[in-house]
């Protein structure tokens, strides 16, 4: 059974930065392509970044390029979101998500991923 499970969340001023992390158990990371989604009140879920499995491919959203960055260490079963300059309107809940059939590339449609985390709160105050 594959788990995701996310830490990292908290409430930061703007300007400020946070780093996510999501751990992968039941399987290696190793092959599955990685995403992060972030879901604030009265939105529709939406994607933030995503990584290739062997990370060399990554998306951004247009609102968060530059600011924020993925990562990940298959030797630690481990997916981040560095997440830079923030601001008020990245307050969101945010998703890590793993899709273990995917080819080489990112992946940016929610539908195609199997598995999510739980969510990590995320509150930018002004």
């Amino acid at each position: 059974q594959v788990h995701l499970v996310e830490s990292g969340g908290g409430l930061v001023q703007a300007g400020g930065s946070l780093r996510l992390s999501c751990g992968l158990s039941g399987r290696t990371i190793s092959g599955v392509a990685m995403g992060w989604f972030r879901q604030a009140p009265g939105r529709e879920r939406e994607i933030v970044a995503a990584i290739s499995w062997r990370g060399v491919y990554t998306y951004y959203a247009d609102s968060v390029k530059g600011r924020f960055t993925i990562t990940r260490d298959n030797a630690k079963n481990t997916v981040y979101l560095q997440m830079n300059s923030l601001k008020p309107e990245d307050t969101a809940v945010y998703y890590c998500a793993a899709d273990p059939s995917a080819g080489a590339g990112a992946v940016i449609d929610d539908r195609e991923y199997d598995y999510w985390g739980q969510g990590t709160q995320v509150t930018v105050s002004s």
